[in-house]
């Protein structure tokens, strides 16, 4: 896995602007478990994705990314558009910011 994909995380994770973000973009280089020091057993994962440049990059555990979309130019970063919906109020459409952390 080579080349600048989207990656989809389980989880909400914490980027270095202190904002929490569900996806990464950047350059993808699959580690191993000996490139972070440590070893890992067979009850946690051992493969990591690094994402981003040298300088500024996130690193995802294997067990840890739902979808790696190929993706060659940096994803919509602007406002996205989204709804809540419930019996007693119906659908509320609203903007918020983008989820996704731009590793690069």
């Amino acid at each position: 896995m080579k080349g600048k994909y989207l990656i989809t995380s389980d989880n909400w994770f914490y980027a270095p602007d202190g904002l929490q973000y569900r996806a990464a973009w950047g350059n993808v280089n699959v580690i191993e478990d000996s490139a972070l020091g440590l070893k890992t057993n067979r009850n946690s994962t051992n493969w990591y994705a690094k994402i981003g440049s040298e300088n500024n990059h996130c690193i995802i555990a294997g067990c840890q990314i739902h979808y790696a979309v190929k993706c060659d130019n940096k994803p919509n970063t602007e406002d996205v558009k989204a709804y809540d919906a419930d019996a007693a109020n119906g659908k509320k459409d609203y903007e918020r910011p983008t989820n996704i952390y731009i590793a690069e």
